[in-house]
């Protein structure tokens, strides 16, 4: 069952084509918990209230019925599915559904024309649902193309990836695209003791007991996925005896512990998850603050991250946004590259985490870095520089002197250990560009006060030989 599926019953055959709209009294007993608790009207709907809230966008379009395509996008568990099963009940459409994993282009097409039928029968609209929206290649998110916007089908995608990324830009472009979200924990608590009490889909006709323990820690441990959370109470409720004299069902802390052994991290390796954690983990390296810094990469230690991607992430910042302020940095970064390939994991996550509080808490520069993006436009965007005549190789000296391409006079190169100081003002560059502006931070400070100083003699130079 994919992550976002819906149990479902067929209530017409349109050419062999069954509407996977259920009807409210129709729930099976056998089903899972979480299947028996979809919401049935956008009322019982928990969470999301940034798009269902009073007078959101959704929520206006639904309850108007003056919507065309949508696509829904958030992580496993916070009700994609069952939003577009509510949207078809509550614009009285026939809904049809169909797997991103399992479909094919035949059966879009016999979906398509079943909803054609439908509507010249009928006179009523089929809602198309494809969960996991994703998995259909180019061609046959096409082939949904000419329909929608003929108005044959009204279209819901669902996705756990970043549609923008992952679905075909025109299909992009007809839809309402939706960001679900996580649920926060009094959501899900909500929906728990809605679980507990309701008689005809939940265990009301029990006498379930969960204490503030055990539901407090379901919510949590479940990471804003409902279908998680339920699936775990609903294992506690199955495998504890009753009572033999009260006939209640206990649930303590104990049982809910072992129902979800080990908590859910909302993270794919290759999708929205693992960008923006390691977006936030960066951020908060750059931003000096360690412990928000130590809790995304532990969020990723825990959630599998390949720890080479976050040691290149390490080296990376250490240049990036540290730079010349502590150079140490960089070579903090490296060295916790090289041990984590040398000891593993877990021990690796040692000296993450070392090289992760020292970037954190380091002072922070990225003139560097600023200088060879400045640089490097300059030389994809303007006219590119002639290597000046007293910076060349000597054969290339000696072939612009055959050849009379250089001025009167060559200027000849100065070495600079020839002065004590080790510097002696010359042009290295021409017309005087300047691409590193050192700050005043940490060590960098010190490489400031340094340049400045040469900038100087150069600029004094300079003077004397214009006089």
């Amino acid at each position: 069952m994919n992550e976002d599926d819906l149990f479902s019953l067929p209530d017409a055959d349109i050419e062999g084509q069954p509407s996977t709209s259920r009807p409210e009294e129709a729930i099976d007993p056998r089903a899972p918990l979480a299947e028996r608790m979809r919401p049935r009207s956008l009322d019982e709907y928990v969470g999301q209230s940034h798009i269902l809230g009073d007078g959101k966008l959704l929520r206006r379009a639904v309850e108007a019925d003056r919507f065309t395509s949508l696509i829904f996008t958030g992580p496993p568990g916070v009700g994609k599915t069952s939003l577009a099963e509510l949207i078809s009940r509550r614009t009285s459409s026939r809904f049809v559904n169909l797997s991103g994993v399992e479909s094919n282009v035949s059966e879009i097409r016999k979906a398509v024309a079943g909803a054609q039928q439908w509507l010249r029968t009928q006179g009523k609209t089929t809602t198309l649902f494809v969960d996991e929206i994703h998995r259909f290649n180019k061609s046959q998110q096409d082939v949904l193309l000419p329909h929608i916007e003929r108005g044959t089908v009204r279209f819901i995608g669902a996705t756990t990836h970043n549609p923008y990324f992952y679905i075909n830009s025109p299909l992009v472009s007809r839809s309402q695209v939706f960001q679900l979200e996580p649920l926060a924990d009094d959501d899900l608590l909500q929906l728990l003791e809605a679980a507990i009490t309701d008689p005809e889909r939940g265990y009301g006709k029990k006498s379930v007991i969960a204490t503030g323990e055990a539901r407090r820690h379901l919510a949590t441990m479940c990471d804003g996925d409902a279908r998680k959370m339920l699936t775990s109470f609903e294992l506690a409720v199955l495998t504890t005896e009753a009572d033999l004299e009260t006939g209640d069902i206990r649930i303590d802390l104990a049982t809910a512990e072992e129902s979800i052994q080990k908590k859910t991290v909302v993270y794919d390796a290759d999708g929205d998850a693992h960008y923006d954690t390691a977006s936030a983990f960066i951020k908060s390296i750059r931003g000096c603050d360690p412990d928000a810094a130590l809790y995304w990469l532990a969020k990723m230690i825990h959630a599998g991250e390949d720890p080479r991607f976050i040691a290149r992430r390490l080296v990376i910042a250490a240049s990036e946004d540290i730079g010349m302020a502590d150079s140490n940095a960089l070579r903090v970064a490296v060295s916790a590259q090289q041990a984590v390939e040398f000891v593993g994991m877990p021990e690796g996550r040692i000296p993450l985490a070392h090289a992760t509080v020292y970037l954190a808490t380091a002072p922070k520069s990225n003139r560097a870095y600023a200088g060879i993006n400045q640089a490097l436009q300059d030389v994809a965007q303007g006219r590119t520089l002639t290597v000046p005549p007293h910076l060349r190789t000597r054969s290339r000296k000696q072939l612009g002197r055959e050849s009379g391409s250089f001025a009167n006079h060559e200027t000849a190169y100065a070495y600079g250990h020839d002065d004590e100081s080790g510097y002696i003002p010359q042009a290295y560059l021409p017309e005087g560009r300047r691409y590193y502006e050192p700050s005043e931070n940490g060590m960098e400070k010190r490489v400031k006060e340094r340049l400045d100083y040469w900038r100087l003699q150069f600029a004094e130079s300079e003077g004397r030989a214009e006089e």
